[in-house]
């Protein structure tokens, strides 16, 4: 919601060339069409948008319909990626059937979901189009075709946040103040066309990493998270489980440094073990890159912290990692497990088994709570 608030003039601009699009059978897409309307926080008001203006059927509805967009941003749970993948590739078979291009077939795909994730779905995106031709759904793909069509995915590592209270069609959506995102991957002519559109065209924050690799971003990243995010959330709850918000310059006190240095260790030893750093990186000057950018937004409570604190409140809560923090964690333990890294893979089961239990405290700690009040 927050790209389409700030691309949209912060939807003051609803002409029909931003725009929402559910995923396929999703329940709180046909919530939002059966409210009517999508209700959006702004500071002294919330916007009550007409659901016909802003949302979109899914994307091979869309298609059917010629709704297609140029350019599709893809922030949904990490855990819903790979449902994605698989849809891009039945735009490729209906496109093959009306005639059309390949490239023709699919819009320009930015993934902005959180998490380490890029290259693997790129592979999985390759495996499924080779499927289809064996299954006789698509034509021969060659070589030189394949690099055009994979070519139309990039990533956007991002700075946006946003937040969502409520469920179905009360849904509240409270977007945050603009955040940078970097485009890289794909071909350099995609990456050009989705900035112009993004940038230059809808005065999106969005930047382009022209000799930066995908997977370089998606690690510094993956460290400002977990700084922010899974430390914060372990240190948020007490021993007692009790919980409190934590603003980024409170996870970020000196008390605190030493796991923040810890963590930027052991993610600097996979990103070296995997080439997505160099032998020029060291470790000290993440570390200082990492605390320069807690700097510009000290009083932001981390999302993870906010949506653990909406789940406690209404019991919903449970002892595991969000899909955030999980495709995070289990992509660095798997390349530390392939590296032959058994200290790294330690630390960070350790710190997966430390989140959890915590997060199991809070959620004893709140029951009581609720039973004797």
């Amino acid at each position: 919601m927050s790209f389409f608030y700030h691309l949209s003039a912060r939807a003051r601009t609803l002409d029909g060339r931003v725009f929402l699009i559910e995923r396929a059978d999703s329940v709180s897409g046909r919530a939002l069409r059966d409210a009517g309307a999508v209700l959006v926080a702004e500071p002294e008001s919330v916007l009550r948008l007409e659901s016909g203006a802003v949302l979109r059927p899914n994307l091979l509805e869309s298609q059917r319909a010629g709704w297609l967009p140029e350019v599709l941003i893809a922030c949904p749970n990490p855990d819903q990626l790979l449902d994605l993948v698989s849809t891009l590739v039945e735009l490729m078979v209906g496109g093959h059937r009306r005639g059309e291009r390949f490239e023709e077939s699919l819009p320009l795909v930015v993934f902005s979901a959180n998490g380490i994730y890029f290259q693997r779905l790129v592979r999985l995106f390759i495996e499924k189009i080779e499927e289809a031709t064996l299954f006789g759904r698509l034509p021969d793909v060659w070589p030189e075709t394949t690099g055009r069509i994979t070519g139309r995915l990039m990533r956007g590592v991002t700075l946006q946040t946003g937040l969502r209270e409520g469920a179905g069609g009360q849904t509240l959506y409270r977007p945050g103040p603009p955040g940078r995102t970097i485009i890289a991957g794909g071909s350099q002519a995609a990456r050009e066309r989705s900035h112009a559109l993004l940038a230059r065209e809808r005065g999106g924050w969005f930047e382009l990493a022209e000799s930066t690799s995908p997977t370089r971003l998606e690690f510094d990243k993956a460290l400002i998270n977990l700084s922010c995010n899974l430390l914060g959330l372990i240190h948020a709850i007490d021993e007692a489980g009790c919980f409190r918000l934590l603003t980024v310059s409170e996870v970020f006190r000196p008390e605190y440094f030493p796991a923040i240095e810890a963590l930027t260790r052991q993610v600097y030893a996979v990103g070296r073990a995997v080439g997505a750093y160099g032998e020029s990186d060291e470790p000290e000057a993440l570390l200082a890159w990492v605390a320069r950018n807690a700097e510009l937004h000290p009083g932001h409570v981390p999302s993870s912290l906010q949506w653990v604190g909406m789940q406690l409140r209404s019991g919903r809560l449970e002892a595991k990692l969000s899909p955030t923090e999980a495709w995070l964690v289990e992509p660095l333990i798997y390349y530390a497990n392939a590296s032959a890294l058994e200290e790294t893979v330690a630390y960070f089961e350790a710190l997966k088994a430390q989140l959890i239990d915590k997060l199991a405290a809070a959620i004893g700690a709140h029951s009581l709570d609720s039973a004797t009040a």
